[in-house]
């Protein structure tokens, strides 16, 4: 699914976020940014371990921020940790909106053009994903009209369930 959203095209797209074809990709973190389960684990695994130790050395940070990193062994310019839960791994819709805010914040601060973000606490957070995609999409929307260097929000998504209710999302907030 792509949707333009004034200067910005939003993809809704399936698939492993490592793989993204973007500047940037987006972690979704705990505030002392240690990379365990889900999102997390699968850039560590993809981009090794300096990743990783690249993050932790930035921590802790203030959950509902982000901070950047390069990309190890990944494709892409750098991997941008937003802190959507704390030790506790429980977010809630405030964090997962104020975190994607500093998420593409950040990559207009960096000058990027495409980013990649995940479906924000979903996973180990245990956040429902339909609440999820309403805030996310809801956020991006709000974040097009800011938009200067951003041109392409990929929002990659693991399964149908929330391939889907990202769809209904965007369709939601955009009209079908």
């Amino acid at each position: 699914m792509r949707r333009e959203v004034g200067p910005l095209v939003l993809e809704v797209l399936q698939g492993d976020i490592t793989q993204a074809d973007t500047e940037a990709i987006v972690n979704a973190a705990n505030n002392h940014l240690w990379m365990g389960a889900g999102v997390a684990g699968a850039i560590k695994r993809a981009g090794g371990p300096e990743v990783e130790r690249e993050a932790v050395a930035k921590g802790p940070i203030p959950i509902g921020a982000a901070v950047e990193t390069t990309a190890g062994n990944l494709p892409h310019k750098y991997v941008i940790h937003g802190a959507v839960m704390g030790q506790d791994l429980r977010t809630d819709a405030g964090l997962i909106a104020e975190t994607t805010r500093s998420c593409l914040e950040l990559a207009e601060g960096l000058g990027l053009e495409s980013v990649a973000l995940p479906a924000f606490g979903t996973g180990v957070g245990g956040f429902p994903v339909d609440d999820c995609a309403t805030v996310m999409v809801r956020e991006v929307v709000g974040f097009a009209t800011r938009a200067r260097s951003l041109r392409r929000i990929a929002v990659v998504l693991f399964g149908d369930e929330a391939w889907l209710a990202f769809r209904r999302a965007t369709n939601a907030a955009l009209g079908n």
